[in-house]
């Protein structure tokens, strides 16, 4: 079964606004933030959509529901939202709430590297995370290992629901780190990937069930 998800970045926060690291933190949307979920509303409503997923941060439900009200006026059937914490944003543990590039640059820096592109560029994407969970002093930031273990069960339970069909479209509330590992372990070379997803902006991903995670993701069009 192929199902065809739209994955949206939620709209801007006030940790965006300040460029801190956002993950298992909360922060409200700005007035910038909504019309970011309105303006991808406006560009999804021709879709029926079969299921509807987020993270269970308020930044993703209230992106949610204002694309699905948008859906629904448009003359759509409205799905259930179901909100996971499997579908959150990478946990920066101790990090949370921090400027991003004081951040990246204590993962990064015992190690050569001076921010989160650099740390990239030299060492590979799991390096972002397990570099920081090294440099967290409580290690309660995730590791490459443990984040990727939890997104791939957000992948098996939209998977898993029973009322999809081959071909169906689903909404996914997602966020900006995880777009941008989406794009870097599933994407070609001609994905723009030097910076993050635009707030609102919509990721399309082709998502084959019947493959291992691995083989199962093909991204059909990236930040757009």
């Amino acid at each position: 079964m192929i199902l065809h998800l739209h994955l949206v970045r939620h709209g801007q926060t006030t940790f965006n606004r300040y460029n801190r690291l956002q993950g298992w933190c909360n922060a409200p949307l700005t007035e910038s933030g909504l019309a970011d979920a309105d303006k991808a509303g406006a560009k999804l409503r021709g879709f029926d959509f079969a299921a509807a997923y987020c993270s269970d941060t308020s930044r993703a439900q209230i992106t949610a529901a204002r694309i699905l009200d948008i859906n629904e006026a448009a003359g759509h059937a409205r799905p259930k939202l179901v909100s996971d914490m499997h579908f959150r944003e990478q946990c920066y543990g101790y990090f949370e709430g921090q400027d991003m590039s004081m951040a990246w640059t204590a993962a990064g820096g015992p190690h050569g590297a001076k921010s989160y592109n650099d740390i990239v560029s030299k060492f590979g994407l799991a390096a972002t995370r397990d570099f920081l969970k090294e440099a967290d002093p409580f290690h309660d930031a995730e590791s490459d290992a443990e984040y990727w273990e939890r997104v791939e069960g957000a992948f098996a339970l939209i998977a898993a629901n029973p009322d999809l069909k081959d071909g169906d479209d689903v909404l996914q509330i997602s966020h900006g780190n995880t777009l941008l590992s989406l794009g870097r372990r599933f994407g070609g070379s001609d994905l723009d990937l030097s910076e993050r997803p635009a707030n609102g902006s919509v990721t399309v991903l082709d998502f084959d069930t019947s493959k291992p995670f691995d083989q199962a993701i093909t991204i059909a069009s990236y930040n757009q």
